[in-house]
Parts: C-alpha cells; sequence; structure tokens
C-alpha cells in the first residue's frame, strides 16, 4: 500500500510540474468567444497573449531553477503530450472558426480581421513555437506533426531554415535570422522573409548534390512542403471560399510576423568571433539572448531559455538550463514585452544598444572593429 501511495504521489507531481505549460490551451476558447459573440471578445487573443502573461511575469518574477537533464523521456510525458496535443487543435481551431465566422455571416469584416489577426497572434506565438519543438525531436511522428503546424501559417520552409542553416551559422553574417546590431526590425523583417526562404532552398539542394542528386529529386522535402501548403490553402477556400482563404492567408502573415519578432529579439547584436578562413567559434551560451521569466516561459514552453537551446539543440524543453548573467546575456522583460519594444526601433535601441555594447565589453574585448560581423552579403551559395 506504501508503494501504491508513493507511486501516486510521484505521478501527481509530474502532472502538477507540468500543467503550467499547458495555460496556453487556455487561449483556445477565446478564440470560440470571438466568433460567437464578436464585439471586443474578437481582441481577447492579443491581449491575453502579450499583455496578460507580461502581468503575471511582473508579479511571479524569474524561475531560475535547472531541471536534472538526466530525467527519463517517462517522466516528461505530460510536457511532450502538450506540443502533440496542440497541433490538431489549432486545426480544428482556425478551420472550425473560419468555417463559423464566414458561415453565420453575424460578425462584421472589421470583426473578422480582428479575430483572425488575434488567431495569428496564436498560431505564431504558440503554433510556431509548438513547431519548433517538434521539428528538433528524433521521431518522425514529432516532425511530421510540426510539418503541419507550419503549413498552417504558410512558412514550411522555417523546419529547413531552422536546422541547416540557423542553429549552424547562428550569430554569424552568414545567419539571415540573426539581427545586426542597429539594425531595426522593420528592416529585418522584409530582409529574413526572402533571405530565410532562399537559404533554407539552397541548403536543401546543397545537401541533395551531396548525395548526386539534382534539386528536383523528390527527395526534397519542398515537395513535401508545398504539397502541405496547398492543401491547407485549398481548405480555406472549400469552407469559407475566397473570404476564407483571405482570413487564412492574414492569419499567416500575422504568424510569421511574429515569429521573426521573436527571431529578431533572440539573437539581436550578437555574433561569434571570427577566426580567419570564414571559421567562427563554437556556439556558446553567451550567443543568445536568456530569459528567466516564469510566465512567459510557460506560454513559449521555455523558448526564452535560448541560450542553452542553441548550447544544446536536442534538449527537450523542460530540460532546458537557465544561465547566470556571468554566462549568458540577460533580457531585462520577456518576450511579450521585448517583442512589443522592437516594434518601436527607437525605444529598442535606447534598451538593448547599451547592452549590446557591454556584452561586446564583457566577452570580446580584444575586438576593437565590429564592422566585419556587421552585414550578410550571400548566406550561402547559389
Amino acid at each position: 500500500m506504501l508503494d501504491l501511495k508513493m507511486i501516486s504521489s510521484a505521478q501527481v507531481a509530474k502532472v502538477s510540474s507540468a500543467m503550467p505549460f499547458w495555460l496556453s490551451f487556455g487561449l483556445i476558447p477565446l478564440a470560440w468567444l470571438g466568433a460567437v459573440y464578436g464585439g471586443l471578445w474578437v481582441i481577447a487573443l492579443p491581449i491575453a497573449t502579450w499583455y496578460l502573461f507580461s502581468i503575471i511575469d511582473a508579479f511571479m518574477g524569474l524561475n531560475e531553477e535547472n531541471p536534472d537533464v538526466a530525467t527519463s523521456e517517462d517522466d516528461l510525458f505530460w510536457y511532450t503530450t502538450l506540443t502533440k496535443a496542440w497541433v490538431p487543435i489549432q486545426f480544428v481551431t482556425l478551420f472550425g472558426v473560419m468555417w463559423y465566422v464566414t458561415g453565420s455571416g453575424h460578425l462584421t469584416a472589421v470583426e473578422q480581421i480582428l479575430l483572425f489577426f488575434g488567431i495569428g497572434v496564436i498560431t505564431g506565438t504558440i503554433g510556431i513555437t509548438y513547431s519548433h519543438e517538434l521539428l528538433h525531436q528524433k521521431p518522425k511522428s514529432e516532425r511530421w506533426l510540426g510539418d503541419i503546424a507550419l503549413s498552417m501559417v504558410l512558412y514550411s520552409h522555417f523546419r529547413s531554415e531552422h536546422l541547416l542553416v540557423h542553429h549552424r551559422y547562428v550569430a554569424t553574417p552568414k545567419d539571415p535570422v540573426t539581427a545586426r546590431y542597429n539594425e531595426g526590425f522593420h528592416r529585418f523583417f522584409p530582409r529574413v522573409l526572402y533571405q530565410s526562404l532562399t537559404s533554407a532552398f539552397r541548403a536543401e539542394k546543397a545537401m541533395l548534390a551531396r548525395k548526386n542528386k539534382p534539386w528536383h529529386d523528390l527527395s526534397n522535402p519542398f515537395f513535401r512542403y508545398w504539397a502541405l501548403q496547398g492543401a491547407m490553402l485549398c481548405l480555406a477556400i472549400l469552407i469559407g471560399g475566397w473570404a476564407g482563404l483571405g482570413l487564412f492567408v492574414w492569419q499567416a502573415f500575422i504568424a510569421v510576423w511574429q515569429l521573426e519578432l521573436v527571431n529578431y529579439v533572440e539573437h539581436y547584436g550578437l555574433t561569434r568571433k571570427h577566426l580567419g578562413d570564414g571559421k567562427y567559434e563554437h556556439v556558446l551560451p553567451r550567443h543568445s539572448w536568456n530569459a528567466a521569466h516564469k510566465a512567459s516561459n510557460w506560454l513559449l514552453i521555455n523558448l526564452q531559455r535560448h541560450s542553452d537551446h542553441h548550447y544544446k539543440p536536442d534538449r527537450r524543453f523542460p530540460l532546458l538550463q537557465n544561465y547566470t548573467e556571468d554566462e549568458a546575456p540577460q533580457l531585462p522583460y520577456g518576450y511579450p514585452i521585448m517583442t512589443m519594444a522592437a516594434m518601436v526601433p527607437p525605444l529598442w535601441r535606447r534598451i538593448m544598444n547599451p547592452r549590446v555594447r557591454e556584452w561586446r565589453k564583457t566577452y570580446y574585448p580584444e575586438i576593437e572593429d565590429w564592422t566585419p560581423y556587421k552585414n550578410a552579403t550571400n548566406p550561402l551559395p547559389r
């Protein structure tokens, strides 16, 4: 009997420790409330995602504790289940709300646009974050779920760009997604939209060439990306007609905007030391901005522990480690506040530029000329 009690209490502890990360599922009912009632409910999603979690951050502070990296997969069940469960729930919510609002006709055009702006906020903030976790895993089933989630925001190439380009070249001029010092988000965004797509395609093309295969070989994942995205576009038309297609593309754009805001924040102004002959030092925790804010890490499944993610990309999100100020640069606030600040370049520079300069003095006092680290000319060979 004692053993049963111990097992039961252990199971309860595992569930309770994972439960805060399930808070993101509480955003789903807000999408349906907006669809059914309209009015102010149509802006509930961005308010909850951006402001509510920022307020909770302010009250709950930081979580600087580090989990045991030797934790078994079985003990992570409730953590891994949430990323897998999100994808079908997002699919049903996205297309279910689309079917309802385009069929009922009780929302004005403005209300529909605002509602799908909010849906784009969660398909980007939550959906792409969860797909990012899934595409890093070894099981094919998880990678497929990641592909499906990315196809819902028409950004399937993110998988190739992230795994083959970003993790290899992060914090160097060869990485399109690393924001340069003094580069405002409004310049970064159009640049990265083009360069991330082209660099992803070149990376896959180069991999096929090493196997003596042409880019148009059917093993090129871009054919899978295009097929999945095409299926999503066709489904949007079947469910909601041209209005449904428009709403689908609109939420996809907002989702990508949310993703690239986060990308902008994660590595702004940070660079790995050039060793000569086109080589750079190994990726270290110091090459990503770290944030230990508790509530926003619940929302983003520890994505803000980004220093450890790049240092150990294979670690599942509940095992990611936090780093101190001596080991990695720290953001003053969580991602929700920092991404809002990034939309106002003068404010962003006032907050972050002094921190970048201090980072350079701390880690690389010997480098006096940072000009060679500034611009990316050609991230990958054609």
